[in-house]
């Protein structure tokens, strides 16, 4: 299971409730979240009149249906699922809250793993304040144990 953003993809469902999305085909102009792939997860949006829901879901070909699987944020400023009516369009999307990006002054700050493959270059890095220049040279970071 892997996590996949694709661009305009956008459903319709007519699901009721609190439950999984059956999904019931695309928006004229979009694309199906079959383009996900079977068991893989993304992040969706669902707009259902004045409410609207934004979370993490894993798309299945069984349906076929998008599992609300993790809400972040819902129009009620809580993280429950909303009540759906049976009218409403489901699309994916990228929320703010999982987003990096440069501020106005062109730094980009995060918490978390960063995972780089080869070719990524870093002139300066920040650590708790201090900052290291690493044009002149490589930086090796041996950690033993858990942090």
């Amino acid at each position: 299971m892997a996590l996949v953003v694709k661009d305009r993809i956008k459903e319709t469902s007519s699901t009721t409730g609190q439950s999984d999305l059956t999904l019931t085909g695309a928006v004229d102009g979009f694309r199906t979240f079959a383009d996900i792939g079977n068991n893989n997860t993304t992040y969706y949006a669902i707009v259902d009149g004045n409410n609207f829901e934004v979370g993490l879901g894993t798309y299945s070909t069984s349906g076929p249906t998008l599992a609300r699987t993790t809400v972040l944020q819902t129009s009620a400023g809580n993280t429950t699922k909303i009540s759906c009516t049976g009218n409403q369009e489901v699309f994916v999307t990228q929320p703010a809250d999982k987003a990096v990006f440069e501020d106005a002054s062109g730094d980009t700050t995060f918490s978390g793993v960063v995972t780089a493959n080869s070719g990524i270059s870093i002139d300066n890095i920040t650590i708790d304040g201090t900052e290291i220049d690493l044009s002149s040279g490589d930086l090796t970071i041996d950690v033993a144990g858990d942090l």
